[in-house]
């Protein structure tokens, strides 16, 4: 076995949820050099396209637009995605949303938008492509699911983004139960919990307190996107195989020494 075969992904078919920023970019962008084929879905089109164009300059990546924050989004995409590719090696469940308001102020909708986005899109999203994912999977190389999860969801957040750290709680649990009820199918199912990484949904903390997230690390420093690639192609490769149901914190050491 050599170190290439180990943790290429030549030959796969992957789709990115919310990969058109943040960490589904990150990771978008590592499967593509990594060798797959990669389609990448965002709520905008445009933004989706361009990002499809550019990454296509370094191997292939389709643009297909879609808002999973309903499920008739989530089967639109599936069905988009079974009418192009018999099967689907790796899913990526990355879209998602945060909101942060006072306690005494947080809204009724502040939980509906977050946990049907974060946690109801990716029960939606793995059942409609469980045929695909089957069709993929062979017990030397199961088919393999990546839920996007946070340290928000292992450890209490400063912030009062109270549905977020409860949804990405819930992504945690999902992501073992999931794996539990997948395995039979030879179906991997893990989860990455980042933590600070540059993205949209954490640009006016980094602005703000960027400095002292880093120093709080025990590595002094925030997330790069090598970090992140490099942990997707883990659970996506034959590196990854043999895991499922974990939960693995990219975070520098907060979650699980701060």
């Amino acid at each position: 076995m050599s170190l290439e075969s180990l943790f290429s992904l030549r030959g796969k078919v992957a789709l990115v949820t919310g990969g058109s920023r943040g960490i589904g970019l990150m990771i978008a962008r590592g499967y593509v050099e990594a060798g797959a084929k990669v389609y990448i879905s965002s709520r905008k089109a445009e933004v989706c396209d361009k990002v499809a164009a550019e990454l296509s300059e370094i191997g292939e990546c389709i643009s297909l637009p879609a808002d999973l924050s309903t499920e008739a989004e989530c089967l639109r995409l599936a069905a988009e995605i079974a009418s192009r590719e018999p099967a689907l090696h790796v899913l990526v469940n990355n879209a998602g949303a945060t909101w942060g308001e006072s306690f005494d102020a947080f809204p009724a909708s502040a939980w509906d938008k977050v946990l049907d986005l974060n946690v109801k899109s990716i029960f939606f999203m793995t059942r409609a492509l469980h045929p695909q994912l089957i069709a993929a999977a062979s017990a030397d190389d199961p088919a393999r699911v990546i839920n996007i999860g946070s340290i928000d969801g292992i450890r209490v957040p400063i912030m009062e983004t109270f549905s977020y750290s409860a949804s990405k709680a819930a992504v945690h649990q999902l992501t073992r139960h999931l794996a539990s009820r997948l395995g039979r199918d030879q179906i991997t199912v893990n989860a990455i919990a980042p933590g600070p990484f540059e993205s949209k949904m954490m640009e006016a903390t980094l602005r703000d307190f960027g400095d002292s997230v880093a120093a709080g690390s025990p590595l002094k420093r925030i997330g790069r996107p090598d970090d992140m690639a490099g942990a997707a192609i883990f659970f996506a490769s034959r590196a990854g195989a043999y895991c499922t149901g974990a939960i693995l914190p990219v975070d520098g050491g907060i979650a699980t020494t701060v």
